[in-house]
């Protein structure tokens, strides 16, 4: 049973990736169906499989961008005319050594290459090379503590009402070998559009978990007391938390 086919057959009218334009999203007995295959999805597909790795000659040249309109804030704005210089990614919360990393601390660390495949709730798909920081690579640097469950990605891009995006994984699916925080896209730093200047991927799940313009990352116990309580922007909206394919 795989997720994707049954998001395609039953909510491709949603913009899953952008802003909602159905009605579905608020429909009680949408929001059940949702629910009822979530875990059915966790237990059959899991955390553990590789997404497939295409080759060079397999990935889009241009990427299709997609998701909430690039950040347009005066803070962000700086941050981009400054060419990144003075962002810093914080990483705190339920962690021994919390860290604000410069974008140069970032692109020394390790980096891994990925060439996969972004599947959005909306019904495309597209082929992208990545590069960037494993997050396991990022978590070990910061230390999760004992009570850590959650890893929480708080973003620069909002709803057009102010709500910023937000999302989520748990400790397991940050260890994923293939979850990355990337850096560049097509061998080039990632552009404003596409979520300069870092951006999640996590191959093995739908693109809505990918979040992009992140600014902070907080590893928590628990996020029922982070806005409605369901671990991400669309997941307040009636998504699915586990998002795997």
């Amino acid at each position: 049973m795989k997720r994707r086919l049954f998001i395609a057959s039953t909510v491709s009218a949603l913009a899953g990736c952008g802003p909602l334009t159905s009605g579905l999203s608020q429909n009680d007995g949408f929001r059940k169906v949702l629910a009822s295959v979530e875990p059915i999805d966790h237990h059959l597909i899991g955390t553990r499989g590789l997404a497939r790795e295409y080759s060079e000659g397999d990935a889009d040249r241009i990427f299709r961008v997609n998701g909430f309109a690039t950040p347009s804030d005066a803070a962000y704005t700086k941050l981009v005319a400054d060419d990144f210089a003075t962002y810093r990614l914080v990483v705190d919360g339920a962690v021994a050594r919390p860290h604000a990393f410069r974008l140069g601390q970032l692109r020394r660390m390790p980096q891994q290459t990925q060439i996969t495949r972004h599947d959005c709730v909306e019904g495309w798909s597209a082929i992208g090379k990545w590069s960037g920081v494993r997050l396991g690579e990022l978590l070990d640097a910061v230390g999760p503590r004992d009570d850590a469950r959650y890893v929480v990605f708080r973003c620069m891009d909002n709803d057009g009402s102010g709500n910023l995006y937000y999302e989520s994984l748990d400790l397991h699916q940050s260890y994923h070998p293939q979850a990355l925080l990337a850096l560049r896209l097509t061998d080039a730093p990632l552009d404003p559009d596409h979520g300069a200047p870092v951006r999640l991927r996590v191959p093995t799940q739908l693109g809505y978990k990918s979040a992009k313009w992140i600014a902070h990352i907080e590893v928590v116990g628990s996020f029922a007391r982070i806005a409605s309580g369901q671990g991400g922007y669309w997941e307040d909206q009636g998504y699915e938390w586990y998002a795997g394919i």
